[in-house]
């Protein structure tokens, strides 16, 4: 992947906006008819176990359309990122086909509690409400919150936020950590990445906060925007998800990132799909997690 422009990074957004709900098989709405299979968990809910997957011939994909680098629609209509190329991965060794479901941060746990999908694979932070209601699998990055804000008024700490409107997307753990911890702190709420960083580039807000590794990135392609707060709150990790009780696929996922690591694929996906983004500015140590071993 190359470096995005500034422009480019905008038209991104604003093309993979248009494409939410599309897949390239087909469209979510058949996701969900599809994917009711005879497995169940303990409350009786349906999904589709790993037999059932590969009788089908087909597996259903959620990730993100317009959050590079790590899940979005390119030029073509084709999703790629950091989290696809290791979604790919999983394809090819299952020896099926594929279905992309493009979804947003609030509908994560929806969409596997609905059967939407089989896998979310949308840079998904472990936690353990979270936990609750989806099973994760082993790990295969690091992250901590940043927040980025304009280069002329830098927000460099968490009490400069105290008089001002910090932006945030529905559904994150940037959501959650400002909520819990700082609720001195105005939040303006949005429901996708692409309208909340079109609000911080016109002024609605005086800074915006997410993912550490997407703030960076984001900051890179945008100049006169900086992250000033870059380590905010415990490290987490991040992992795919499947429908809670669902055994058998979350086994074979797991059983992939081990396997993965024997051969450092994380290292080489970062290389292929970050790397060209952070350049120098990030050590692939300090993020990949290799073989589910933190």
């Amino acid at each position: 992947m190359n470096s995005f422009s500034r422009r480019s990074f905008m038209k991104l957004f604003g093309t993979s906006l248009a494409t939410m709900g599309l897949a390239a098989c087909g469209g979510a709405s058949d996701a969900s008819s599809d994917t009711a299979g005879d497995s169940s968990d303990a409350s009786g809910a349906k999904f589709r176990s790993l037999d059932d997957i590969k009788e089908s011939g087909k597996i259903v994909i959620g990730v993100f359309s317009d959050k590079a680098p790590f899940g979005y629609v390119d030029d073509s209509g084709t999703y790629q990122g950091y989290d696809v190329v290791f979604a790919k991965r999983l394809v090819k060794d299952l020896g099926v086909d594929v279905e992309w479901v493009a979804t947003d941060p609030a509908n994560r746990v929806p969409f596997l509690e609905s059967n939407k999908v089989d896998i979310i694979l949308a840079n998904f932070t472990v936690t353990d409400e979270r936990a609750e209601k989806v099973d994760f699998t082993l790990p295969y990055m690091k992250v901590q919150l940043g927040v980025v804000s304009p280069d002329k008024a830098l927000v460099t700490s968490v009490d400069e936020l105290a008089d001002k409107t910090l932006i945030v997307v529905k559904g994150t753990t940037a959501e959650t950590f400002f909520e819990e911890e700082h609720p001195e702190i105005a939040l303006q709420k949005y429901d996708q990445y692409a309208d909340a960083y079109n609000a911080l580039l016109d002024g609605r807000g005086d800074a915006f906060s997410t993912d550490n590794t997407e703030v960076l990135a984001w900051a890179k392609e945008n100049p006169g925007f900086s992250v000033g707060i870059d380590a905010l709150g415990n490290e987490d990790t991040i992992a795919a998800a499947v429908v809670k009780g669902n055994e058998t696929l979350l086994e074979f996922i797991d059983d992939e990132i081990v396997a993965l690591g024997k051969e450092e694929f994380f290292h080489k996906d970062y290389e292929e799909t970050l790397a060209p983004v952070y350049g120098e500015d990030a050590d692939p140590d300090n993020l990949v997690v290799e073989g589910g071993v933190l």
